[in-house]
């Protein structure tokens, strides 16, 4: 057994393969499955387990992804954003270098138990955070060309794939992870893989569509092939994804830098949006949950008052309140978190937000509208309390404890 951030994991006996799909709402699968498009998914469902569980808010990439791999919320881990406000430079920076890690990862642990591990991403963003401290092989398929055998455990990564290395705007690079996830379990054989796409699909597709439901098919068709090799698969996401977006069809953005400033005055405050990171096209920075640092002497509380009485927001909550109901760590988020409502996204300034990249009605995610994930096992899973509330950083507890 390992322990691992106080929870226990048997080592695998059989190559056991957890997947992130990013912005996995439930009904991606549902429609896919219904329409034919999932084959491999729906006898899944129906020989092994397929659940319900709830993601991190804010329902974000990176918070979510360290979760999964730490089996714990961000108040053990440390990671409560794709990007924060670094109080002690005074700073807008990303969370995308292991230094904001506070927990070890059972990644890590397990390489250090004599188990071969495989990590897989799509965006670069998370390779070293999911990697930290552990050997083996990591790499992500958007700088998988420039993977050594030194740095990642393994080179020549688009030729053992048999892609090019794709644009990170595209599906290609998520079937990118899946491909090189087979082909690792072809050649290498892992005893535990960590495999994690993007939303970038997601982003321009509704459940139902015709590129949605193509997504899932190549989805569905590798999964399929890990199947057919032995492998236990543990299926998550790391947030779900909703239309943002009113009556017109334009983005329903609450400007909360702009409102800020107008109450408080110019630039007494400071707003920050943990979706940001550098891949902004598909979103424009917009996403349903930030923070606001507030100057000295103004009460949170009569701000977070006012704020409520904003019919889009659906939760506006003081530090402690946030650190408390969503498991975060407190000295890493402003003295006030807002989040809005499922059709609504919150900007910092109308100017500050470039939306000429948007070709479809805005979807984005971070809110508690976007927590609901599916975790689905190819595996039954005799025995499992069904009435606990599950987590979707609960994968690999079932996928090593249970499903083995």
């Amino acid at each position: 057994m390992l322990e691992v951030n106080q929870r226990s994991y048997r080592l695998p006996t059989s190559p056991t393969v957890v997947v992130c799909v990013d912005g996995c709402e439930p009904d991606y699968l549902a429609q896919s499955v219904a329409t034919g498009h999932m084959p491999w998914l729906e006898r899944t469902l129906a020989e092994g387990e397929g659940l319900i569980a709830d993601c991190v808010v804010p329902s974000f990439t990176n918070p979510n992804n360290l979760s999964i791999v730490t089996g714990a919320p961000p108040s053990v881990h440390g990671i409560c954003g794709n990007y924060l406000f670094d109080t002690a430079s005074g700073t807008e920076v990303m969370m995308n270098d292991p230094k904001w890690l506070r927990a070890p990862t059972l990644l890590a642990a397990l390489a250090d138990a004599g188990k071969s591990v495989a990590v897989v991403t799509a965006k670069d963003k998370l390779r070293r955070l999911l990697g930290h401290g552990m050997k083996g092989i990591c790499f992500s398929a958007e700088k998988s060309d420039e993977a050594t055998a030194e740095e990642n455990g393994i080179a020549d990564v688009p030729a053992m794939v048999g892609m090019p290395v794709p644009s990170v705007y595209s599906a290609a690079l998520s079937e990118f992870v899946f491909a090189a996830g087979v082909k690792l379990m072809e050649q290498r054989r892992p005893d535990v893989m960590y495999l994690s796409t993007t939303d970038y699909v997601q982003h321009k597709h509704a459940p139902g569509t015709e590129g949605a439901n193509a997504f899932d098919a190549m989805m569905d068709s590798y999964l399929s092939r890990l199947h057919e090799m032995g492998c236990v698969i543990a299926l998550t996401a790391d947030h779900g994804m909703n239309a943002k977006v009113a009556l017109d069809g334009r983005p329903d953005v609450i400007y909360l830098q702009d409102w800020c400033d107008a109450q408080l005055g110019p630039g007494a405050a400071r707003v920050i949006l943990p979706i940001t990171d550098p891949y902004v096209v598909h979103h424009g920075a917009l996403g349903s949950f930030a923070t606001i640092y507030l100057p000295a002497g103004v009460e949170p509380r009569t701000v977070v008052g006012a704020l409520q009485a904003n019919p889009r927001m659906e939760a506006v909550l003081t530090r402690e309140e946030a650190a408390r109901r969503f498991e975060l760590p407190a000295d890493r988020i402003g003295d006030i978190v807002c989040v809005s409502g499922r059709f609504t996204v919150i900007g910092t300034s109308a100017s500050r937000h470039d939306l000429s990249g948007l070709d479809a009605p805005l979807r984005s995610h971070g809110g508690i509208s976007e927590q609901r994930v599916p975790l689905i096992l190819n595996r039954k899973l005799p025995g499992l309390d069904t009435s606990r509330r599950l987590r979707n950083f609960d994968a690999f507890d079932l996928a090593l404890n249970h499903a083995q």
